[in-house]
């Protein structure tokens, strides 16, 4: 069910070939069928706001093809843009879906290839930020390990990379009925939590994905000052749909936090689908934007004087006991662009 709170922004496409969804709010819009190519598809439809702090979350289906994928996602990106978006956000694996772990291997790229390069002049033609959540990076260890780095980058409007988060939690799991996945078995994992990083839109916290699920994480990010905590992700349908919308909103309400989470969505390959359900969560833990199924957008305003109303009327983080059972270890001390090949 899709929730909308008076300062939201909302529209994200269901699949064509299903009946649109609607909201079950009074007033609010409905969802529009999706087209088939993102880049010619009409504008949704944007309910007023705060000016300021617009942010777009995409929603795509990436497969193996790269060609296809850029496709999706920069005609996305030009779409937010045209509508005032000043970040976009994109989700895990923005850039491929591998159909093995080997295939992915043969797939990943630099930070200095063409996946990166595209991006980053698509960042200054459009004038918006970027989050590139879960790059497959190819890092300067790549000769010796053979492995790769789960890499959540951040380009400002000028194209230049910001931060380069590389993901602490890798996604091992073996659930009945679908095919085990084994993150680690191909990736490295990151060794630092990167401070906040100063946007148009607020002090932005990077993670990616599983690291959803270990909520010290979120706080170390929100004692360091965060404002919007981002998980960019490809989730499994099981998962998913058992577990994605509550511990993003959780995050949300226990860090008093914006939540950005821009989501795969629908079949990658004959082995793997993702469930969707982009959404952008308020510091009330309110659902203020969200997609359901299927290539799209959602938009909300990320307004920061709510945000600091909610944490002065409620002021959990003060009231935290660290003296009786501890405070988040692995307080961010990294630099925003990491150190390559660790």
């Amino acid at each position: 069910m899709l929730r909308v709170a008076p300062r939201a922004l909302l529209c994200c496409p269901p699949r064509a070939s299903r009946a649109p969804q609607s909201s079950s709010t009074a007033g609010s819009p409905t969802a529009m069928a999706a087209p088939p190519d993102p880049a010619v598809s009409p504008d949704p439809s944007v309910s007023p706001g705060p000016p300021g702090g617009l942010v777009a979350v995409a929603q795509v289906t990436s497969t193996a093809d790269k060609e296809h994928n850029w496709r999706q996602c920069s005609g996305l990106v030009r779409r937010a843009a045209a509508m005032g978006a000043r970040a976009v956000f994109l989700p895990e694996g923005f850039d491929f879906i591998g159909d093995s772990a080997q295939h992915s291997l043969q797939l990943a790229e630099p930070l200095h290839g063409d996946t990166v390069r595209r991006y980053r002049q698509l960042a200054r033609e459009c004038d918006v930020w970027l989050s590139l959540g879960g790059f497959h990076e190819r890092g300067q260890d790549w000769d010796s390990t053979g492995r790769i780095y789960n890499c959540h980058l951040l380009l400002d409007n000028s194209g230049s990379l910001v931060a380069l988060y590389r993901k602490l939690h890798l996604f091992d799991a073996a659930l009945p009925g679908q095919p085990a996945l084994s993150e680690s078995s191909f990736t490295n994992p990151g060794q630092e939590l990167l401070p906040p990083v100063d946007t148009p839109v607020g002090k932005v916290g990077l993670a990616v994905c599983y690291d959803l699920r270990f909520p010290e994480l979120a706080q170390a990010l929100r004692g360091a000052g965060a404002q919007i905590l981002t998980f960019p992700s490809a989730f499994t349908v099981p998962t998913g749909a058992a577990h994605w919308e509550v511990l993003l909103r959780a995050r949300a309400i226990e860090c008093q936090c914006y939540v950005v989470a821009a989501a795969q969505t629908g079949r990658h390959n004959a082995a793997r689908a993702s469930f969707g359900h982009s959404l952008v969560a308020d510091p009330w833990g309110a659902v203020v934007a969200q997609c359901h199924e299927g290539p799209g957008l959602c938009l909300a305003h990320i307004d920061l004087p709510y945000l600091e109303q909610v944490r002065r009327q409620l002021p959990v983080h003060g009231h935290r006991r660290g003296d009786i059972y501890g405070t988040p270890t692995g307080t961010p001390t990294g630099t925003p662009t990491g150190t390559p090949g660790t």
